[in-house]
């Protein structure tokens, strides 16, 4: 049994073989869930992440059970999340769940008695969109190993950014984070890359280096994560690519990722085109999330790397400074982390500042 929350959980061996799997599992139809029941709790909206972890569910035999919205639960009479994990593992065999709070999914895999798989906690991390993001990759490329990727748009609150980043640096990528300064990578994400050594541009504009990249990675800019709209307004549509301004200005071989919903960053006459990846992209979601409900419950022989070994430790009070920490919502053991040169929270990835 294992939880899927943060890419800091997984080597390069543990994501090769997850990539296997996937691969596997995509090529026949076995009922490897048959008889389990799947936990899905979405405190957030969905579509493609949601229908494909269903359907992944369905295919591999498994009956699905939970929520798509808040709103028709007992959290609208008070009840807590602890309270609402605790209730949902007695009901199924793995949790699949979505939070608007930063660091929900490691405290929700902290109390449960099943696995947890994160499909994306606020604007922290979304590992299994990371994991169908390289089975793509791989599949287009063959490899994934010192690709170019660029990011586009929303870097700060965008969490499919910030764990695709954490998976590239495993295979020696070099990065262009190109946002205006307000949504731009945020600094304990570009300290990690400088510990390691790892080649990356802060950059405005994604069209002087279109010639050079392997994957653009669009995003959309996130409404709803930003607290005052008079900033977001700023921002809003600062980015849009079309065939005009992409075919024929950028490498042959160069595809598109974008985790989707697009809003207007994407033009339709794309689509078509053959640097256009994104649908492809969201369909790769049912054998990866395949991979990981059989990995996460045993079910699949895989090659077990070594476990990454973290220095925690326990505060008697709120250490993170993250406002929509999940500690500032949820009774915590208020763990935080050593490494080496700096302390990070434990469940949110955030700096601690002393």
């Amino acid at each position: 049994m294992r939880d899927f929350i943060s890419m800091k959980d997984f080597t390069k061996g543990d994501i090769l073989e997850v990539l296997r799997v996937a691969k596997e599992l995509e090529k026949k139809n076995e009922e490897l869930l048959r008889n389990k029941i799947v936990g899905s709790l979405f405190f957030e909206p969905s579509t493609r992440t949601r229908l494909s972890f269903t359907s992944a569910a369905y295919r591999l035999g498994a009956k699905v059970l939970g929520f798509d919205s808040p709103d028709a639960t007992s959290l609208k009479k008070g009840e807590s999340l602890r309270d609402t994990i605790k209730m949902t593992e007695a009901y199924s065999d793995v949790i699949v769940m979505r939070h608007n709070r930063d660091g929900a999914a490691r405290f929700a895999a902290d109390i449960s008695k099943v696995p947890v798989v994160n499909a994306g906690d606020g604007a922290n991390e979304h590992p299994s969109q990371t994991l169908l993001d390289l089975y793509t990759i791989q599949k287009e490329f063959g490899d994934i190993e010192g690709k170019k990727v660029a990011f586009v748009g929303d870097l700060k609150y965008g969490r499919t950014v910030h764990s695709l980043t954490k998976a590239l640096e495993m295979f020696n990528c070099e990065f262009y984070f190109i946002a205006p300064d307000v949504i731009q990578i945020p600094e304990y994400i570009t300290r990690e890359l400088d510990k390691k050594g790892m080649k990356y541009h802060i950059l405005n504009d994604y069209k002087d280096v279109l010639k050079e990249i392997d994957v653009l990675y669009m995003t959309r800019i996130q409404k709803e994560r930003f607290d005052n709209q008079e900033d977001y307004e700023k921002v809003a549509g600062v980015y849009v690519i079309d065939k005009k301004n992409i075919v024929g200005k950028c490498k042959e071989n160069m595809i598109i990722l974008h985790p989707l919903p697009r809003v207007d960053e994407i033009k339709i006459d794309l689509d078509e085109t053959k640097h256009a990846k994104y649908f492809e992209q969201a369909a790769n979601g049912v054998p990866t999330r395949e991979a990981i409900f059989s990995i996460a419950l045993d079910l699949v022989k895989v090659y077990k790397d070594k476990e990454i070994i973290k220095n925690i430790k326990e505060s008697e009070k709120v250490v993170c400074v993250n406002e929509k920490c999940i500690t500032k919502f949820e009774e915590t053991q208020n763990k935080y982390v050593i490494d080496k040169d700096h302390e990070y929270c434990y469940y949110c990835n955030r700096d601690i500042k002393k």
